[in-house]
């Protein structure tokens, strides 16, 4: 407790500025910021601040083509528009960009990235590398030596993701569409099935469901060929940390040591720290180590 008027001075950040970071987490592909909600609410319960970031097109953007609801209309399904079409990783590092600027004024910012959300990260950390006190990948691509996305699905440390149950619920041409759309309610018990295995593992039942109602079905087309990577003289100089998950079966363990050595042979000077965590892909984010995980981040 403080006597003469003068607040008291938190923990010094890697910039140090010692005010108390703010985490700005950013989802994966078809997914929003509901994905994040159980661990900022843990972390909220700590006395520690954080804000999930929509990205254009979801979550309060979101949009669920009349044909994906019931009964639905598989043949309208494939040909429905979406409003998706034609937005760009530029137009999802802006949003994070403004965001991470506004936090900033209150301290440090830790920013997050899942999955997809990776690349938002890692071109947010190009723009602006002195905003940020530490950038961290939740089982997400971090793609370095290669351009993109669609690199890596092709490396062999790739070979056993499971994607492909996901991508057999795809409907209608992403080429016309200009969207990935997947319907996650399918019909098929068989493509669920798969879904599951790959995404959600040992998931009970209920909570699998209560995954595929928390997806969207459309993500623009063009995000996985996107230019990626993280550059050495501007991200490379952020540190860094990647949480592991070991049982994940759409990213792969093998392929997330990759991005680990390939960021570390980049930056010699700024290796990764690495968290190992036994969780499918989807986590649940607010599992109690993952939770342990950021907690002691944010009060370094």
């Amino acid at each position: 407790m403080t006597t003469n008027h003068e607040a008291p001075t938190p923990a010094a950040g890697h910039d140090g500025d010692r005010r108390p970071p703010t985490l700005v987490f950013v989802h994966g592909t078809n997914s929003s910021s509901y994905s994040w909600s159980g661990l900022i609410n843990e972390l909220a319960l700590r006395g520690h601040r954080g804000v999930a970031v929509d990205l254009p097109g979801h979550g309060d953007e979101g949009f669920f083509p009349r044909a994906y609801q019931a009964p639905q209309d598989l043949e309208a399904l494939a040909a429905e528009p979406s409003p998706l079409a034609g937005t760009t990783l530029d137009d999802y590092v802006e949003r994070v960009v403004s965001v991470v600027r506004r936090a900033h004024r209150r301290g440090p910012v830790i920013l997050v990235g899942a999955s997809q959300g990776g690349v938002t990260v890692s071109r947010v950390g190009n723009a602006v590398p002195d905003l940020l006190s530490r950038v961290v990948y939740v089982a997400a691509f971090c793609c370095v030596d290669l351009p993109n996305m669609s690199a890596y699905f092709a490396a062999p440390e790739n070979a056993g993701s499971l994607v492909g149950n996901v991508t057999a619920a795809q409907v209608g041409d992403p080429a016309v569409l200009g969207v990935n759309r997947i319907n996650w309610r399918s019909a098929d018990p068989a493509v669920i099935t798969g879904i599951k295995e790959c995404l959600a593992g040992d998931f009970p039942d209920d909570r699998a469901t209560w995954l595929l109602n928390m997806l969207e079905p459309d993500e623009p087309a063009g995000i996985p060929v996107s230019e990626a990577r993280g550059e050495a003289e501007t991200w490379g100089r952020i540190p860094r940390t990647y949480v592991r998950f070991t049982r994940d079966r759409l990213i792969p363990p093998a392929l997330q040591d990759r991005f680990i050595s390939e960021a570390d042979r980049l930056t010699p000077d700024n290796p990764t720290d690495v968290r190992s965590v036994e969780a499918p892909h989807v986590g649940p984010f607010f599992r109690p180590e993952i939770v342990e995980i950021f907690a002691e981040l944010a009060g370094r």
